[in-house]
Parts: structure tokens; sequence; C-alpha cells
């Protein structure tokens, strides 16, 4: 287990899954979830920022870091019943909330289906669920950016790719403006997580239920007239290989309080590129202060 000072760890178990969480700080609590291919420690110096001021609790996603890995249960909206369960585990009824990648993909729909137990919401680095209508030119050319999602998904070729080789650190680090973000024992703790035969697997899964399953519900219109009421800013790093930031869906049309910030000083992993950012924008948003907008 990767150590952060005043991080304590403890198990929840939630459906008879059992789940690892990190906490750190008192007060108000707010929930931070990370995406592929990490786990809690993404959040490392973010952590301490917002401890300062909060309880922090960083749980690891079915399938990732500590948590349990079954062979089933990777379609995104039953990760998002696994945190509210997370949530009931602990008794905590209403949280802030922070998520990248996945995880923010998950914070979104948590906020469509149970609003009422997500006070604020801060999105990393995400497209929204609100698939536009009628989609771009320029959308329909970027599902090239889903290539590694193909690779990773192919039985036997992701599991291999994930344990065998270095691909997890150099896709951490594609395209990142801040390089010494990560230390060689950061990147080592995602990478090894993701050897193990169950993690492996998991990620192959996670995102063949994505393509086999959710993509085109999806670019239908699934989540279309879902509305989310939840408080929400989307921070995004523009330098994003994978994520496309002109192509974020129809969030205008059914998110009633949102904005968007771009960042040209950042790349996917924004939380570990830009930290203090993260954590500033957080309490800000927490605080009900008028967000940051445009491109800076």
């Amino acid at each position: 287990m990767p150590e952060v000072p005043g991080v304590t760890h403890r198990r929840v178990e939630v459906a008879g899954l059992g789940f690892h969480v990190a906490e750190a700080g008192t007060g108000e609590p707010v929930v931070l979830l990370h995406g592929w291919p990490q786990h809690w420690l993404v959040w490392r110096s973010v952590i301490p920022l917002l401890a300062a001021h909060r309880r922090v609790i960083c749980p690891d996603l079915r399938g990732f870091g500590w948590s349990d890995a079954p062979r089933d249960g990777y379609a995104k909206e039953e990760l998002a019943r696994d945190v509210f369960g997370v949530l009931d585990a602990l008794e905590l009824e209403r949280v802030d909330l922070v998520a990248h990648d996945w995880g923010a993909w998950i914070g979104f729909l948590m906020c469509i289906e149970r609003p009422e137990r997500v006070a604020h919401y801060l999105a990393l680095n995400i497209v929204t669920p609100w698939a536009d209508a009628r989609p771009s030119v320029s959308a329909a050319l970027g599902l090239w950016r889903l290539w590694y999602q193909v690779v990773l998904a192919t039985p036997g070729l992701g599991e291999t790719l994930l344990r065998r080789t270095s691909a997890v650190k150099r896709l951490i680090t594609s395209g990142a403006v801040h390089r010494d973000a990560w230390s060689a024992a950061d990147l080592e703790s995602f990478a090894a997580v993701l050897r193990e035969p169950a993690r492996a697997a998991a990620s192959a899964r996670l995102y063949r239920t994505f393509l086999l399953r959710e993509l085109v519900p999806f670019i239908n219109g699934r989540y279309r007239g879902r509305r989310s009421t939840v408080p929400t800013v989307l921070l995004h790093g523009t330098r994003d290989v994978a994520i496309d930031y002109r192509n974020l869906g129809d969030w205008r049309t059914w998110a009633d309080d949102m904005s968007l910030e771009l960042r040209e000083d950042s790349g996917h992993f924004i939380a570990e590129e830009l930290p203090e950012v993260v954590a500033a924008r957080a309490l800000a948003l927490f605080a009900g202060a008028e967000p940051a907008a445009g491109v800076s």
C-alpha cells in the first residue's frame, strides 16, 4: 500500500464485495473518485490540500487498487451503485464529490440518479453523459481516440498488455504538460496493481462492457432528458489525448447549474498535473463561489 502522510485505510463491505477506502482530515465529507488506470493514489497531492478543511474519502472502485475484482459488474451504473453502497457503509447521507475519468462519468450518473446525495460536483477530464443529438463531424472523426479501449477490451490482448508491458506508465504520462508530476514510484504503484491477473481482467471487462453494451445506447441518447440539478464544474485539461474538449456533449441543455473551465496547462491527468488548481476549484465550488470560466 502506498503511503501518504495523514492518510488512513479501511475496508468496507458492500453487497458481498470488499472496498478499500483511504481517508484523511475531518469535517464535512468530500469523496474523490479515481479513473482508469489508477486508484486512490491519484489524489496524493490533492488530499492534503482538501484535508486541511474537510474529511477526504477516496475509495478504490470495483476492480481497482485494493478493492475486490469480481468477474462481473463493470457496467458504469453498477459502479455508481457501488459508490452509493460505500457511502451507506460509511453512514454518509450527502457528500461533495470530485472525480476523474471513469470516476467522473460515474459521478455524473450519481448526480442524475440520486441528486440528493451529492451537494456539489467537480468533474475532471471526462465527456458528459448527454450525447449531442446531432453529433458533429469532429465528434465522428474523434472516434479514433477510442483505439486504446478496443485494444484493452480485446480478450487476451488487453490483459497481456497490462501484465507484460509498461503501457500503463506510458499512457499516464502521454500528453502530459508537467511530467514531473509523477515519480517512478507513483507510476510503478499504478502499473503494479494492474499486473495482478484479476485486476488486469477487470480493466478488460470495464472497457469491453462499455464498447459492447454502453457506447451505442450513450450515442443514441440514453441519458438525454435525465437532468442534473447538482451544482457542477467541469475542469478539463485541453492537452488530453484521450478526450477532445470540443466534444463534451450537450451539457448546456441537461445540466441546470454547470460551468466549464478549460486549462491549456494540463493533459488528461489534471489532478496530478495541477493539484493546487483542482483543490482550489473544489473548495470554491463547495463554498458556493462563482466558478472560473473560459480557458486558462
